[in-house]
């Protein structure tokens, strides 16, 4: 047998093998672009899925906003690096209940707002505070007095953490209305400004059932250690106070009936 006839015969061989061949490498390669493919839609349906739920959660907390508004003011951006350590602010925090005479400026509450709900995830919207499900049931609200905060209005201002900003609620200084309501704390009186925080339960209960209302709690506890970190890294002072009349609190603010008050945070530079 000729080398040529050889070859001719070991083609014919191996003809079928090539074509199997082939074939499995064209259907691999077909099989690895729809896999490629199904990954890249399922990746952009999540993008869509998730930016429609933000959306409907932007919708779903503004609809319980206080009724009464009288404009916005923007905040400045967060600082994220500071001067001081968490380790240094873990072991400085402490308590204050005395402050000096001295405002606030508008950046000391664009951060402690950032700190208590503002938002430091954009593309999920996920917020500073851990929080069950990403149902965000809490309302953050700031109190100022009369030459409180450097720039700003005495009065109340609810934060929106989607737009960094606050919103205008109620004109004048709420102060001692609002130490009333706390148990004549004279704190709450003589601080420049109160953080009040409130929950909307049902945001977490809807998903959790009753088991979320131990969820919003532990929630608000998270805010309130980010609020005295903050504080203390920014030289400010605060305590957080849970002593206080719910329904007076909530009528005072004029706070829509799912909002339930569950801190009342007085906020200062401390009194040397």
């Amino acid at each position: 047998m000729t080398e040529a006839e050889l070859n001719r015969d070991y083609g014919k061989l191996f003809k079928p093998l090539q074509v199997i061949l082939c074939g499995g490498i064209n259907m691999g390669i077909k099989l690895f672009n729809q896999r490629i493919l199904t990954m890249v839609v399922l990746f952009a349906v999540a993008l869509i899925v998730a930016a429609v739920l933000t959306s409907l959660t932007r919708l779903k907390h503004n609809e319980s906003k206080p009724s009464e508004a009288y404009g916005f003011v923007k905040l400045p951006s967060p600082d994220v690096i500071g001067r001081m350590s968490v380790e240094e602010a873990i072991q400085r925090r402490r308590s204050i209940r005395s402050y000096a005479d001295k405002p606030l400026s508008l950046q000391d509450v664009s951060q402690l707002m950032w700190a208590a709900q503002g938002i430091t995830d954009p593309a999920r919207g996920f917020r500073a505070a851990p929080s069950a499900g990403a149902t965000y049931p809490l309302e953050v609200y700031l109190v100022v007095g009369e030459n409180g905060v450097t720039g700003l209005d005495e009065g109340l201002y609810r934060y929106d953490p989607y737009e960094h900003q606050l919103e205008s609620i109620l004109k004048g200084d709420l102060r001692s209305s609002l130490a009333e309501a706390a148990l004549d704390q004279g704190w709450v009186r003589e601080a420049p400004v109160n953080i009040v925080i409130a929950a909307v339960y049902e945001r977490t209960t809807g998903r959790y059932g009753e088991r979320g209302i131990r969820y919003v709690h532990m929630e608000v506890g998270h805010v309130g250690q980010n609020l005295y970190l903050q504080a203390t890294a920014r030289g400010l002072g605060m305590v957080v106070i849970g002593a206080f009349k719910d329904d007076q609190v909530q009528s005072l603010l004029k706070l829509p009936y799912e909002q339930k008050p569950l801190y009342i945070i007085p906020v200062g530079y401390p009194r040397s």
